[in-house]
């Protein structure tokens, strides 16, 4: 049974916010999808409610909540604290008559206590409203995003990862996930989901498969620290807090941070998830072009 009405989706344009929007519009929810373009929104989701959000703009919160039941929260990678966008917000939101949150945060925050995510976390359990977080391991997507520039220009995947094993999750997953629960909240309140894909691989083989389905050779270089902090840094011009996070991370793969493979997808949805293979497969032509 459904219990939500009206889901406002957070950073819509984004990888995951897309896809949460379309996998809740399939359930029969009805969906605003969020942002900071206005006029982006309207174009990709033509027959939606749109809102301009910004977490940096108050002014923003109100209206994009009204008439709002639960809310998919996610971070914005440039933001970096939390006490002045997220927990506010989510103050805000119950305030506005919102009874569950679905909020993405990353695996291991509970242990890795810098992270912005963990604050988050910290202030929902401090409330009475409803909530569930997901902390999914790396994306699949992550390959057309974060890593895109690398495959396409210079034919290589770069990160400081040595031989460390991913169990990559493909976003579609969690996208279905949170959908699943805005469907059956009670039975995910309050709760932890921790999310990754079938299986744990190296990024040598992730370069192998990328190779065989684009026909052409890319590679996998391992990264120094200093060397991908500055390639981040100074080559793609991310924010020192994005720089961090991310060298960070990717660091945590060679301790074996991301390599368990957790049953939660298939338990809550019925289903495998998707592999890389099949993900590069359905997504060859990003990096076609």
């Amino acid at each position: 049974m459904q219990v939500m009405d009206r889901i406002l989706v957070t950073a819509a344009l984004g990888n995951v916010g897309r896809e949460v929007v379309h996998a809740c519009a399939q359930r029969g929810f009805t969906v605003r999808a969020s942002g900071l373009n206005e006029t982006a929104l309207k174009q990709r989701f033509p027959e939606m409610e749109v809102a301009r959000l910004d977490f940096l703009d108050r002014s923003t919160w109100l209206a994009a909540l009204d008439g709002c039941a639960c809310v998919f929260l996610l971070r914005p990678p440039p933001l970096g604290d939390m006490d002045a966008t997220l927990c506010p917000f989510v103050d805000a939101s119950y305030a506005a008559g919102v009874k569950h949150i679905v909020f993405l945060s990353v695996a291991g925050a509970d242990r890795m206590k810098w992270v912005p995510h963990r604050k988050v976390e910290l202030h929902l359990e401090g409330h009475g409203g409803g909530w569930t977080v997901l902390r999914p391991g790396f994306f699949a997507q992550n390959l057309q995003d974060a890593y895109r520039r690398d495959i396409v220009e210079d034919g290589r995947i770069y990160v400081p990862a040595a031989k460390g094993r991913v169990a990559f999750l493909d976003v579609r997953d969690a996208a279905e996930i949170a959908a699943h629960i805005f469907d059956d909240a009670g039975a995910f309140q309050r709760k932890t989901l921790t999310l990754t894909g079938p299986e744990a691989i190296t990024f040598y083989e992730t370069a192998a498969l990328l190779s065989a389905t684009l026909k052409r050779p890319i590679g996998y270089t391992p990264a120094s620290i200093a060397g991908y902090a500055w390639h981040l840094r100074m080559k793609r011009k991310m924010t020192w807090m994005q720089t961090f996070i991310q060298t960070i991370l990717h660091v945590g793969l060679r301790r074996r941070d991301a390599e368990n493979v957790e049953p939660t997808v298939e338990q809550v949805l019925g289903k495998r998830p998707r592999s890389m293979a099949e993900y590069i497969q359905d997504a060859e032509s990003i990096w076609r072009t």
